[in-house]
């Protein structure tokens, strides 16, 4: 089967998307502005007739994925990490090279362990836990770390909505819609800038803002109280709760902007401190953690060109892995 080549004579990267929500979306955007790469299909769990994709590409069932195996250089999983990504990533691992964005922190261990020994059964490579955090402010950390190991790493989340916390929001009796936000607290961010390394508690790092929209007849008190005491979520921060309309909800609240900061601060003697820092400002949360999907789907192709099977993390994978860019053109242009 022959395939048409990109303007640089090259056999683009086939990529199909399975899911196709915000993730997904953002991953068939990406592809658009990657020239070696190629979106050949989105696979759902929906009627397939349902998904009308932007770029129009051919959309099937989850279940028609085994079928088209050979024509699926990577497989990017748009999934939640709650319920999809772990069955759904060890599970196609078997089958495909594959890059997800587990986020669950916490879990990362486990999820590894899983994917790993279906990627090595299978003899593919995936990678897991890719986009920004984890992801990209992931390999500031350890670079942070490795270079200045006396010192403290600090991470800013913010300010963006929290999709999580605002999923909580909406579960709160009473309440009919709803977004929050997390803000990091800029007394925080200049203690850590400082270089005296403050050991900083949950409230002191950030703070919690909601933006409700209350059913009729719902007690605005007893909702705001349900809020800034939910364990896990509220209880430990500083919460502020507004009420407001409908219409400003979906007027003012309907992006997805977020970001943040990675800070290290350290020492190379008595007399010189230094400070690292890494600020991500985005637009679109899932439109950037997809470019980091689709880049990191570039090297997860080239690692099984080379024989390196298994699971792989963003801390595995160099920069010249990721680039679409030769490694002489890297070399001229950007060491």
């Amino acid at each position: 089967m022959s395939h048409p080549q990109n303007s640089h004579g090259q056999t683009p990267l086939r990529i199909a998307i399975l899911g196709y929500g915000n993730l997904g979306r953002g991953v068939e955007k990406a592809v658009a502005k990657n020239p070696d790469t190629r979106l050949v299909g989105v696979y759902t769990r929906r009627a397939p007739a349902d998904v009308k994709p932007a770029s129009g590409v051919a959309v099937h069932g989850a279940g028609e994925l085994l079928a088209h195996k050979g024509e699926i250089d990577v497989l990017i999983l748009c999934g939640g990490s709650k319920d999809d990504l772990p069955v759904q990533t060890p599970e196609y691992a078997r089958h495909f090279n594959v890059v997800d964005s587990f986020d669950t922190h916490a879990r990362i261990p486990e999820h590894f362990a899983h994917v790993d020994a279906a990627a090595q059964a299978g003899k593919t490579t995936a990678l897991i836990s890719a986009g920004w955090d984890p992801g990209m402010f992931s390999v500031n950390r350890v670079m942070s770390d490795a270079l200045l190991p006396d010192g403290a790493t600090y991470t800013f989340w913010g300010k963006g909505l929290s999709q999580g916390h605002s999923d909580a929001i909406r579960h709160v009796a009473g309440v009919a819609g709803g977004v929050q936000y997390t803000i990091p607290v800029e007394a925080a961010m200049d203690k850590v800038r400082s270089g005296v390394r403050p050991q900083l508690s949950t409230r002191e790092k950030h703070l919690r803002e909601c933006f409700v929209v209350l059913k009729p007849g719902a007690d605005a008190e007893a909702v705001r109280q349900a809020i800034v005491t939910m364990p896990n979520y509220f209880s430990d921060y500083d919460t502020t709760v507004h009420f407001i309309s409908a219409e400003e909800l979906a007027r003012t609240h309907s992006g997805m902007a977020h970001g943040g900061f990675v800070i290290h601060s350290g020492a190379t003697s008595d007399t010189a401190r230094h400070v690292i820092e890494y600020r991500l400002q985005l637009d679109s949360n899932p439109e950037f953690t997809s470019s980091v999907l689709v880049a990191g789907a570039r090297a997860v192709h080239r690692l099984h060109q080379a024989g390196q099977y298994g699971c792989k993390t963003m801390l595995d994978l160099s920069p010249a892995l990721l680039s679409p860019r030769s490694a002489a053109q890297l070399r001229a242009e950007f060491l």
